[in-house]
């Protein structure tokens, strides 16, 4: 019998037991570096984390969307996005298409700024993604947008029950 389809005592997979633990690990350490990320840049986790999301957003984002992506409730994004501007990090603009709407924008003026401190992240990324095939990549990449698509589906679940 493969480990895949050992069970444990309360009837989940091995497999599913293993993965939940790495989970939890990964995500744990994944906080504890973007907190100190985030130190490092005058920043609370949070912020930092709604930063990200709009640096990597196609464009200007609405606070809403910003709520939607990160879980966390209008009021509590207003607060960072107050945070973020104070900071010099984004700023609020009119929509240019519907004047009623506030989009939030990264500004260029901390570009390149905290290079450094993610340079050994995305080396060490680099360099652990060349040692799989692609068709491990493909799993991996799989595996990771399930994850995703599931968490935010129990963030909603959560949030709906506030």
């Amino acid at each position: 019998m493969s480990s895949d389809s050992a069970t444990t005592t309360d009837g989940r997979s091995e497999a599913a037991v293993t993965l939940a633990k790495l989970g939890r690990e990964m995500s744990s350490v994944t906080i504890a570096f973007h907190a100190a990320a985030a130190e490092r840049m005058g920043l609370s986790g949070t912020d930092h984390k709604c930063l990200d999301l709009a640096l990597h957003s196609p464009g200007p984002l609405t606070a809403g969307r910003i709520a939607e992506l990160s879980g966390l409730s209008t009021g509590a994004v207003t607060g960072v996005i107050d945070r973020l501007e104070r900071a010099g990090f984004v700023r609020r603009v009119r929509d240019p298409h519907d004047r009623r709407k506030v989009l939030v924008e990264v500004t260029q003026c901390n570009e390149g700024r905290y290079d450094h401190i993610f340079r050994g992240l995305v080396d060490g990324v680099t360099e652990m993604v060349s040692r799989y095939r692609p068709e491990e990549i493909d799993v991996i990449t799989r595996y990771t947008r399930d994850s995703i698509e599931m968490m935010r589906a129990q963030i909603a679940r959560l949030n709906e029950t506030r």
